[in-house]
């Protein structure tokens, strides 16, 4: 990590979040962190390294391998007062505390007729592409996204990283935060004093076009960006939506875009079957139909399970893929 100027500074997502989670333990004592091996080991990807020696081991509190009982715990502290932060080790060990989320987390708010706020972030290491083993590379933002109740975010720059684990965890709501795990070592620029956006759950446009609107979200952007690059040689013009938000969707900033260009990919690491990319098809189709010059196309993984880390290049939408699907809506 190097500093650029007073304001600025060059680090890795990774370091952005660390950065983030420090500021916002120094403004409010009322937050803290939860987790498998997050406090002297600094977790698995070290994200909460050096906190617990800052704030203590009150405020970071190592926990024992339950995903259940992290959440629970969480819910529990969160109505007493207390915005908990929890680190679930990998995604794919989410689903142990799914019961907790989906049934408690997302409804205790309505169920107390809006008396009981639960203010709790779920910082997740999200994605595949990292050469591990089972059930350490699960994309799974649909099933949190079909709850009521939760709001889902994800960072595709060490800028938004730094600020939206900050707006997170000051969201009154809970808070479901998708980290790209093959994108904590990314470096960018980050600004200390302005974020990307005030709204953390607003879409933003990374790159403009004219012809073709690309949406990706995540592990994907960079992948996306890239594409749209490649498409420019072929003499195309892509604009590329960040979505950022998962719940709510910022359909907005989508429908705009594709009044605008008149064609929409749509690009993520989840199985195409049931995924996200679905849901805004199908809302970006009666919003913009008029607007439309072909049909919205879906790019994303495949209806299995996740494959051994020899396959995952294959399952995993590439560039080549994103660009097979904008020759798709070019050729209509």
């Amino acid at each position: 990590m190097s500093d650029t100027t007073e304001s600025t500074l060059r680090t890795t997502m990774a370091k952005a979040l660390t950065l983030g989670m420090r500021r916002a333990m120094s403004e409010d004592r009322s937050v803290l962190l939860m987790g498998e091996d997050i406090g002297s080991l600094g977790g698995v990807y070290r994200v909460t390294e050096g906190l617990k020696a800052d704030f203590g081991a009150h405020r970071v509190r190592d926990t024992p391998l339950g995903e259940a009982g992290i959440v629970g715990t969480a819910i529990g502290m969160a109505m007493r007062g207390y915005r908990p932060v929890c680190e679930i080790q990998f995604d794919g060990f989410t689903f142990p505390a799914f019961n907790q989320i989906t049934t408690q987390l997302a409804k205790m708010h309505a169920r107390t007729n809006g008396d009981v706020p639960v203010p709790v972030t779920i910082r997740i290491p999200n994605g595949g592409v990292i050469g591990s083993v089972e059930h350490h590379s699960e994309s799974p933002e649909a099933l949190f996204a079909h709850t009521a109740g939760l709001r889902i975010v994800t960072p595709s720059t060490p800028q938004d990283a730094y600020w939206m684990i900050q707006q997170s965890i000051a969201s009154p709501d809970p808070v479901i935060f998708l980290e790209p795990k093959r994108r904590y070592w990314l470096k960018g620029e980050v600004n200390l004093l302005q974020p990307t956006t005030p709204d953390p759950f607003s879409a933003q446009v990374v790159r403009e076009g004219e012809q073709l609107t690309l949406v990706a979200w995540g592990p994907l952007v960079p992948v996306a960006m890239a594409a749209a690059e490649a498409a420019s040689q072929d003499g195309r013009s892509v604009e590329v939506v960040d979505l950022r938000s998962l719940s709510p969707i910022d359909f907005d900033t989508l429908e705009a875009s594709v009044n605008h260009t008149g064609r929409m990919v749509i690009a993520h690491e989840a199985p195409v079957f049931g995924g996200l990319g679905g849901e805004i098809a199908a809302r970006i189709t009666d919003r913009c139909f008029y607007s439309l010059e072909a049909p919205v196309q879906r790019v994303g993984g495949y209806h299995l399970p996740y494959p051994p880390a020899g396959a995952e290049e294959e399952y995993v939408p590439d560039l080549d893929r994103i660009l097979d699907a904008i020759d798709r809506a070019f050729a209509y």
